[in-house]
This record gives structure tokens, sequence and C-alpha cells, in this order.
């Protein structure tokens, strides 16, 4: 049953996680610019993209072997 929203799940978590990585250069960022990920917010938002991502395809289970 899972298997058949797989893709609905992974896209929820990359959706999560892009908001996530925003919401972390808004509340938290780094404003001299030295840090990589949270001085701007399109490197934030797309790192928190890839970890939402990896996060929920962790816990997605593998297709059954025939």
């Amino acid at each position: 049953m899972i298997l058949k929203y797989k893709w609905l799940l992974l896209g929820a978590g990359i959706v999560i996680g892009a908001i996530s990585g925003y919401a972390y250069w808004y509340f938290v960022g780094c404003y001299s610019g030295t840090c990589a990920i949270s001085s701007q917010p399109l490197n934030s938002t797309l790192y928190g993209t890839l970890m939402g991502g990896l996060l929920v395809n962790l816990f997605l289970p593998e297709k059954p072997k025939k």
C-alpha cells in the first residue's frame, strides 16, 4: 500500500525540507556572508530540499524482490 504513495511521500519530504531550509535562513541565517549554506536563501533552501528528500527516502520500503 505504501509503495503506491512513495512519490507523494518523497515529494512531501522535499517540500517540507525546502520550507525548513528557508526558515532556517530567515530565522537563524548567517548575515556576515562567511557561512556557505546559511548566508543565502537559495543555498539554504536547496540544502533543506536535499536533506528532506534523503531523510524521507531512508524510511521508504524497498520494492519486494520476486
